[in-house]
C-alpha cells in the first residue's frame, strides 16, 4: 500500500527550523511492505527551509510569529500534496502532529504560546476532506496493528 508521509518524519531536514524529525516507527511501515511517499506541503507551497515558525489561527489563516500571512503558500502546498497523493495512489497519510500544515486533531492556536486547540493543519484537512485518512506519528503503533 502507498502511504503519504511527512518528509520530516523520514528524517529529511525540511522543518521550519531546518531539521528533520525522524521517527523510527515509520521504518516499520516500510518493513511491512508499504511504499512511503515523502511530502512537505510547506516546501511544495514555496516556503524556504529554514523558515519562520507559523501557526494556524482559528479563522483558518496561517501566520508567522512576525505576523506575516502565509495562508496562500500553505493552501498551495496542501493542494499539491493532495495532487501527489492522488497521482501516487496513496490510501492514507502519516503526517507530523501539531503542524499548521500536517497536524491532525490538535494544532497550535496561533498565539505562539505552545497552546494546543482542536483542529487540523491545512494539508491534513484537505486530504481528509478528499477521502484520505490522516494519522499522526503518535498513532503509528495503532496503525501498524490495523494494517
Amino acid at each position: 500500500m502507498k502511504i503519504l508521509v511527512s518528509a520530516c518524519l523520514l528524517g529529511i531536514p525540511c522543518r521550519y527550523d531546518g531539521a528533520g524529525k525522524a521517527d523510527p516507527a515509520i521504518e516499520k511501515l516500510r518493513q511491512g511492505g508499504h511504499t512511503l511517499i515523502p511530502v512537505c506541503p510547506e516546501i511544495l507551497g514555496g516556503l524556504p527551509t529554514p523558515r519562520p515558525p507559523a501557526e494556524r489561527l482559528p479563522d483558518g489563516r496561517v501566520v508567522t510569529r512576525e505576523g506575516k500571512d502565509v495562508t496562500a503558500e500553505y493552501r498551495s502546498g496542501a493542494e499539491q500534496a493532495l495532487a501527489l497523493a492522488r497521482k501516487q495512489g496513496c490510501v492514507l497519510a502519516v503526517l507530523k502532529e501539531r503542524s499548521p500544515s500536517c497536524g491532525r486533531g490538535r494544532i497550535y492556536d496561533g498565539t505562539f504560546s505552545r497552546t494546543l486547540i482542536p483542529g487540523s493543519g491545512v494539508a491534513a484537512q484537505l486530504l481528509e476532506e478528499n477521502g484520505i485518512p490522516v494519522y499522526g506519528e503518535s498513532q503509528l503503533e495503532e496503525l501498524l496493528e490495523r494494517l
